[in-house]
């Protein structure tokens, strides 16, 4: 996408971010479920029919990822060096992915605990980038090992969760961030060898 977008999709792109925008920040004013398609519309200053060309609902607000983001990730695991260890890589990438969403990730969270409704909607979240992450890890695997890699990424994607999980209100994002380091470096000896 980047450098070749045209004018025509660079406009779709603002468009598509703005309805986000105004969504998310009614959802925080208001609450997930008291906020209408309608609401999120008018905010983002679109018609009814446009938000449903860029949306299939206030639900694929949350879930639905910034075209950009998977370029973005994309880029982070073809960065990693193919000699580089496996674990190493997906330290790399999980704290790159997580350091991406500075901005989204807080008022995620904020959202969840006060809507069941919205927790329920934003399981979802970065499905693609965790459909992504295995075939890039797949792709990284040896045939003669099958369990390793498969064990390394689920041990990675358990560090992570857990630093969410115990990622305390009234903690920045940047001790989010360190906390993830800490569970990635507690998580990854004996990883590297089956």
């Amino acid at each position: 996408m980047g450098e070749t977008m045209n004018l025509r999709e660079r406009k779709k792109l603002a468009t598509w971010r703005a309805i986000r925008v105004a969504a998310l920040r009614l959802f925080e004013e208001q609450g997930y479920e008291a906020t209408t398609v309608e609401q999120i519309a008018a905010a983002a200053n679109v018609s009814r029919a446009t938000f449903f060309n860029y949306f299939a609902g206030k639900e694929a607000v949350v879930v639905d990822q910034d075209p950009e983001e998977r370029r973005d990730w994309q880029t982070l695991m073809d960065a990693r060096p193919a000699d580089e260890p496996l674990w190493d890589s997906l330290s790399a990438i999980m704290t790159g992915f997580c350091e991406s969403l500075r901005d989204t990730l807080p008022l995620h969270r904020r959202l969840k605990a006060k809507s069941p409704a919205f927790a329920q909607t934003a399981q979802s979240f970065g499905a693609q980038f965790f459909t992504d992450l295995r075939k890039w890890v797949a792709s990284r695997a040896t045939a003669s090992d099958d369990l390793t890699a498969p064990l390394q990424l689920n041990l990675a994607l358990a560090a992570t969760n857990t630093a969410y999980e115990t990622w305390l209100a009234d903690e920045s994002f940047d001790g989010f961030l360190r906390r993830l380091e800490r569970c990635l470096r507690q998580a990854g000896p004996g990883t590297a060898t089956g």
